[in-house]
């Protein structure tokens, strides 16, 4: 093998070491069930040979032994139950898959083209690990750590390198290794281990995954947290561990024994060389949502080597993944239009990989429920409703209620259309989902990560247009703005206490404070921090005032659209404010010509 190949992003395999290896392994174990099978089989020859057959059957018990025979049976059992979990108690818990087990591979991992091939070079030096060492002198990596949020696809990814590199796959829990007696959760974790060494040798290399490593691996007591029963000899043992990958097999402890026995008649220039333990080629993943927990001797080099993140995919990698999934579910041909699917990846902002895929088996359900036998459009924009939103949940409202609910969304859609020129209005209803009465769905035009202060202060000022929009129509508010309070408070707080955007540079998320309190509990906390917050509050309702009053035919509007329809949908509520504007300005458009052709002026 040469040593370039280990810088391709093409995933090495006849050529590369573990290849070799275990093919020398394998041939090794045929010559050992040879010398074992040979003499067996010379003297099976010899017995037919001679005439004295080799017979199978089951032996005989004398009349002596026949009494005693049920109590022995009762005494094996009755060991058999007392030792035998004794004994499983220190086993490994792990789960063996073998490449062949395993479904998936790196050609289908999509969304994250960077993080595959950091991951196919990861492989490669695996496979290569032995040319690396001798060759070229390094040291090839024995631990790394997947860290994300959950569903970013870090399981998927271990499963399909193990594939790749076609080697055992030893997957376990943390929860596994904990037991009930003491102790026997480091005696897991070395049973782990040795497993891996085992396989390793056997197979030339073995991959080792370890699920939510954090729940075994937190920080010790005094080093950031920690303090449960037993952790730091937990903790203590996975670090020791990770580092035994060179530990020899007992073949070479025995002939390090010898070695010593004659050494110790032999002068020093005269003494014999042990045998050097060959390190196994193991490569062990930890996949953790809470890397920050980790306790940090298992962050240095030599322990997990290296971090990979494992980001939400951005709109590129969304449509990749939708192109990937959609290939596997039945569709309806409108769904192979480009635009749809651009569409569609532009409407899972924050959506991860899990998500997107539940999305398209929801969107199944729904056809189903329909009576089609393939997903459209309209099945994923309900199964999308249903999976932000919550489930429908008719209720008769009472009419007074039912207005004023109307009329309360209609003001928060009317401001963020007024003011949220880079928002996209998504869902307008009065149908109740969860706690919601009604709501306002509404998401950024592009995909953005970072946010200016005009923005925020847009999204102030729509969590206000509902209270404004009710106290305009009714003359007093209700209970209904509770949640959008809450809302304008907390992106009021961070502008003062996180992002230096209401006259003080101060970051309040330096600041002592209770335990666990963020940065709007500690704004609010400060009184000059809370005058802050209460300024850039009132001056934004009473810019919405303004606004709601100015346009209060759009408020109509939207309510009167609501109570006839309760629940209006992406283009439907543009298309209700555009003919109130036309109306406005002398213009009668009928609603239910979709040209919206103008019948008089």
């Amino acid at each position: 093998m040469e040593l370039k190949t280990l810088g391709q992003s093409q995933v090495i395999r006849s050529a590369a070491d573990v290849a070799v290896a275990r093919e020398l392994v394998r041939n090794r174990r045929i010559r050992r069930l040879r010398n074992v099978l040979a003499p067996l089989a010379v003297w099976t020859m010899f017995r037919l040979v001679t005439g004295d057959p080799v017979t199978i059957g089951m032996p005989e018990i004398g009349p002596e032994v026949a009494p005693f025979l049920p109590g022995m049976v009762l005494i094996v059992l009755l060991t058999l139950v007392l030792v035998v979990p004794l004994l499983g108690a220190g086993r490994s818990p792990h789960v063996l898959y073998r490449p062949s087990e395993i479904d998936v591979c790196l050609d289908d991992v999509k969304g994250n083209g960077v993080l595959v091939d950091e991951v196919v070079r990861t492989v490669n030096l695996f496979l290569a690990h032995k040319t690396f060492r001798e060759k070229m002198g390094g040291t090839a990596r024995r631990a790394i750590l997947f860290e994300g949020p959950p569903g970013t696809g870090k399981t998927y990814m271990a499963k399909a390198m193990a594939r790749e590199a076609g080697v055992p796959y030893l997957f376990v829990s943390s929860s596994a290794f904990q037991s009930m007696y003491y102790g026997q959760t480091n005696r897991k974790i070395r049973s782990y281990f040795k497993a891996l060494r085992k396989f390793a040798r056997e197979e030339g290399g073995a991959i080792g995954f370890i699920e939510e490593i954090d729940a075994i691996g937190s920080a010790r007591s005094g080093m950031g947290g920690g303090g449960r029963e037993g952790i730091s000899g937990v903790v203590n043992e996975l670090l020791i561990q990770l580092q035994s990958f060179d530990q020899p097999v007992f073949a070479d402890r025995v002939k390090g024994w010898l070695v010593d026995q004659v050494n110790r008649w032999l002068p020093a220039q005269h003494q014999l060389r042990k045998p050097a333990p060959e390190p196994a080629n193991i490569l062990v993943i930890g996949a953790t949502n809470r890397a920050g927990d980790l306790d940090p001797a298992l962050l240095r080099p030599g322990r997990f080597d290296r971090s990979i993140y494992f980001d939400l995919p951005n709109r590129r990698g969304r449509r990749e993944i939708i192109d990937y999934y959609l290939t596997k579910k039945a569709h309806q041909p409108e769904l192979d239009d480009p635009e749809r699917r651009e569409t569609l990846a532009a409407m899972t902002l924050g959506y991860s990989p899990v998500m997107l895929e539940h999305l398209l088996d929801e969107a199944l359900v729904w056809a189903l429920r329909r009576g089609g036998v393939r997903l459209g459009w309209d099945d994923i924009q309900q199964a999308r409703m249903t999976e932000e939103l919550g489930l429908k949940q008719p209720v008769e409202y009472a009419i007074d209620e039912r207005r004023t609910i109307a009329t309360h969304e209609a003001g928060h859609a009317t401001v963020a259309h007024l003011v949220g020129k880079s928002r996209k209005l998504e869902v307008l209803s009065i149908i109740k989902r969860g706690q919601a009465l009604g709501l306002l769905a509404h998401s950024e035009l592009e995909e953005r990560f970072t946010t200016t202060k005009s923005e925020i202060e847009a999204r102030i000022a729509i969590a206000f247009g509902g209270m404004v929009a009710e106290e305009l129509f009714f003359g007093e508010s209700g209970t209904g703005p509770a949640g959008d309070l809450q809302a304008a408070t907390s992106a009021a707080a961070q502008m003062v206490g996180s992002f230096g955007m209401a006259g003080t540079l101060v970051s309040y998320d330096l600041m002592a404070g209770p335990p666990g309190a963020g940065v709007v509990a500690k704004v609010l906390a400060s009184d000059e921090g809370r005058r802050c917050v209460e300024t850039i509050l009132e001056e934004s309702k009473v810019e919405v005032s303004r606004l709601v009053a100015e346009n209060r035919h759009l408020v109509e509007a939207l309510r009167d659209a609501l109570l006839e329809r309760e629940e209006l949908v992406g283009q439907e509520i543009i298309e209700v404010i555009r003919a109130a504007e036309l109306r406005a300005l002398g213009m009668v458009v009928d609603l239910r010509d979709p040209t919206h052709r103008l019948l008089s002026e």
